[in-house]
């Protein structure tokens, strides 16, 4: 049993990827799964980091776990924590935190608290489709309004749609940025990667519907796949200009951990006649690793394939007329919420 096996002193995991509810008809719902929920009851709910490569420093993560089911999701191994598998588990045992704007409005009402926009969506989708029953992400955005706070949202789900009052609000006093993750506009390509997450096609036209209503909206090629899915950077940046979108970004596909063992069984699963050219290339991007953990290079990666993927995606990204000015969301509107006592006056 080899050491990244015994992380956390876990036995050794079965890769039981997402793609196995993904076998039916490829233009059709896939298997519906039975997701169990626990309850979580944090004594706070935001989380502060320091990484000098990710552009905030505060962020809520209404979920533990995700539905989507993307095979690529650098988050999976946090399920190690709770002694469960970042394979199925992770996508059908969640955790939700139904307090989360009870703490928000505490933490916000602190007199040492410092105005920084929090973001949402940076570990699990703020809109699986347990939000449609929860809806923790829209009490959290409902204190945002009151507040005048500003913050980020990403998501690769339509479902957004269903807070476009809240975000519209938000977006008149320039308090809020919403990014739209778009892997791919293949719908096979995307089923198999992310079987449970919306259509391609429902994506373009939540940027649509948003950039209408005048939300900025972006787009994020996230991850972006050697040989399975670098051949479509010009077709993604064009069709998200297209629809309304900003600006674009990418990511190169990360595989942390328990990430990689998955992500090798979903190749061989998918992909066989290229696997071992796909993760040839994983790995010379990633200094001859799997993962490269280090600040500064995991986001951009090294060598002549991260220089290549640059360079198209900016020309394409420059052909598109995206870019410009970056959207700064203001902070001098915060206002912190009223005490429980003086609501009821």
């Amino acid at each position: 049993m080899n050491g990244e096996s015994r992380r956390f002193n876990l036995p050794e995991r079965q890769a039981d990827g997402d793609w196995l509810d993904a076998l039916t008809d490829i233009d059709g719902e896939p298997a519906r799964l039975r997701t169990e929920v626990t309850v979580e009851r944090p004594r706070t709910i935001i989380s502060r980091n320091s990484s000098p490569d990710i552009a905030f420093s505060q962020s809520i993560n209404a979920y533990r776990g995700c539905e989507h089911g993307c095979i690529y999701c650098f988050a999976r191994p946090t399920h190690a924590y709770h002694d469960l598998s970042p394979g199925l588990d992770f996508e059908t045992k969640l955790f939700v935190k139904p307090e989360a704007a009870t703490l928000l409005r505490t933490e916000l009402g602190k007199k040492n608290y410092t105005v920084s926009p929090i973001a949402m969506g940076t570990n699990t989708d703020p809109y699986q489709p347990i939000e449609k029953d929860w809806r923790i992400t829209r009490q959290v955005l409902e204190v945002f309004a009151e507040t005048r706070h500003p913050t980020y949202i990403t998501t690769k789900s339509d479902r957004i749609l269903q807070d476009i009052d809240l975000l519209a609000d938000l977006a008149r006093d320039r308090l809020v940025a919403v990014m739209i993750s778009v892997t791919s506009l293949d719908p096979k390509i995307a089923r198999t990667l992310e079987p449970r997450a919306p259509h391609p096609l429902r994506r373009i036209e939540a940027i649509r519907r948003l950039a209408a209503a005048g939300i900025p909206v972006s787009a994020n090629m996230a991850p972006i796949v050697p040989a399975i899915t670098d051949h479509e950077i010009e077709s993604v940046v064009a069709r998200v200009a297209e629809a309304g979108a900003r600006d674009i970004s990418y990511i190169l596909v990360r595989l942390p951990h328990e990430v990689a063992p998955l992500f090798r069984a979903w190749l061989e699963e998918h992909y066989p006649d290229r696997a071992a050219k796909v993760m040839g290339i994983i790995r010379d991007i990633r200094g001859g690793r799997d993962n490269d953990p280090d600040f500064g290079t995991r986001m951009r990666g090294q060598g002549v394939w991260p220089a290549l993927i640059r360079t198209r995606f900016l020309r394409a990204r420059r052909q598109a007329g995206l870019g410009g000015d970056r959207l700064t969301l203001r902070r001098d509107l915060f206002r912190p919420p009223e005490s429980t006592q003086l609501r009821l006056f």
